[in-house]
């Protein structure tokens, strides 16, 4: 079920960095989501290894903040990537 959630934060992420950060109008937009999706998954689950309690995939607030912090520095990542092949 949290997987689901991660996903939509990721998706979520992906769209409003769409809005916010011009330098990504040459990645499409099923790529900026996927790339957010991803961090979002990877995110959650790195915040989750944290908590020995319980399973990977279960929404507490660690968890989905975790999703927040990946998906955001996936996106990250990606920005930073493509001002650099642009610039050179």
């Amino acid at each position: 079920m949290a997987i689901i959630l991660f996903i939509i934060i990721g998706w979520v992420t992906g769209l409003f960095a769409r809005v916010v950060l011009p330098g990504l109008r040459r990645m499409g937009l099923i790529s900026m989501l996927l790339v957010s999706m991803v961090g979002a998954i990877v995110g959650g689950m790195f915040a989750a290894t944290f908590n020995m309690a319980g399973p990977l995939f279960v929404p507490r607030p660690h968890n989905i903040a975790g999703a927040v912090v990946g998906a955001v520095i996936a996106v990250s990542v990606v920005y930073v990537v493509q001002r650099r092949q642009v610039h050179d």
